[in-house]
């Protein structure tokens, strides 16, 4: 569970781009108006991404940072 709480991070920095685009797309007009729309939602994907990523190497028994910290817990000396 750690890399999916540690995929929020990544994710939570692309949802306030996101928004940061959005809002500026909303005080201009026409086409940036436009580009702008489908750009936020372009990083509101990649933020998702982030935390489905996350969820998927923390189920499948793939996180780096889990399967460390089981080797240090069966035998790791600290020096």
């Amino acid at each position: 569970m750690m890399c999916f709480f540690f995929s929020f991070l990544p994710a939570t920095f692309w949802t306030i781009i996101g928004y940061f685009v959005l809002f500026s797309s909303a005080k201009a007009d026409g086409g940036v108006k436009a580009f702008g729309h489908v750009l936020s939602i372009w990083v509101f994907v990649i933020a998702a991404m982030f935390l489905l990523a996350g969820a998927y190497v923390s189920l499948a028994g793939l996180c780096p940072m889990e399967n460390m910290m089981q080797w240090c817990g069966n035998g790791c000396e600290s020096s």
